[in-house]
């Protein structure tokens, strides 16, 4: 059984005429509802070569992202009535990525930008970064890194923190953490910790499992400025030390 496949030619006259078209059209969906693309332009080029070819091949922009079913009430046409009620208005972003809120482009441009810093080590981290970072729930490695040479420079406060065990303590911890809380003994040594529920809080374990529950029970004690490693002394490369 042979299946026909249609064939578009993106370098025809054709397709980059009307790619033409769809540009203006994505461009007046901005300025219509007040959104703006995506800051990966990769995203919006994609969505765009999509759209244009859906147009040629079934007449009508339908949403690359979805399968057309050939039924109207299921197949979504750009902009599609679940971005514009629901998607955009809550999560800041359509499913297929294209159109943002100025909010939600800002904040992800912010996210784009500490990734190749703490990745890359291109440069140091500001101030405001370091908070920014601090605000998630999940903190990786190399973003753990920069933040304790931040926090060596005097640019942000944090506490880190050891929820394994002193076994585990002695025989290697994260050059720089503050207090050993083992999940073991874990309210009363918290105690003990004299932490503040308003300071910011790093909490790792040897892969992340251990140290992510103990980030929920600390949320639901108050503590609202606390950070998992994610992956854990495993996944860490900077310094660590024993004994």
């Amino acid at each position: 059984m042979s299946t026909t496949i249609t064939k578009i030619d993106p370098e025809s006259v054709e397709f980059k005429t009307e790619l033409e078209k769809t540009i203006k059209f994505t461009d007046k969906v901005c300025s219509q509802f007040g959104f703006v693309y995506n800051p990966d332009a990769q995203i919006n080029e994609g969505i765009q070569l999509g759209l244009t070819r859906n147009k040629m091949m079934h007449g009508k922009r339908y949403c690359p992202c979805f399968f057309i079913t050939g039924n109207k009430e299921e197949d979504r046409i750009c902009p599609c009535k679940p971005a514009l009620e629901h998607e955009i208005p809550v999560d800041g972003v359509c499913h297929c990525q294209i159109f943002c809120t100025p909010e939600y482009a800002a904040a992800q441009a912010k996210t784009e930008e500490l990734q190749e810093v703490t990745h890359q080590h291109s440069r140091g981290l500001t101030t405001e970064e370091c908070e920014y970072l601090l605000k998630k729930q999940n903190i990786d490695a190399d973003e753990l890194t920069s933040l304790l040479e931040a926090r060596e420079l005097g640019m942000v406060n944090f506490k880190l923190v050891d929820v394994r065990e002193w076994m585990e303590w002695k025989s290697a911890r994260i050059e720089g953490t503050d207090v050993l809380v083992p999940t073991s003994n874990f309210f009363q040594t918290l105690t003990e910790a004299n932490l503040s529920m308003d300071e910011h809080i790093i909490v790792y374990c040897h892969v992340g499992s251990r140290s992510a529950h103990c980030q929920r029970i600390l949320t639901d004690m108050g503590y609202l400025k606390a950070s998992n490693l994610y992956g854990g002394i495993v996944a860490y490369s900077g310094k660590t030390i024993r004994g």
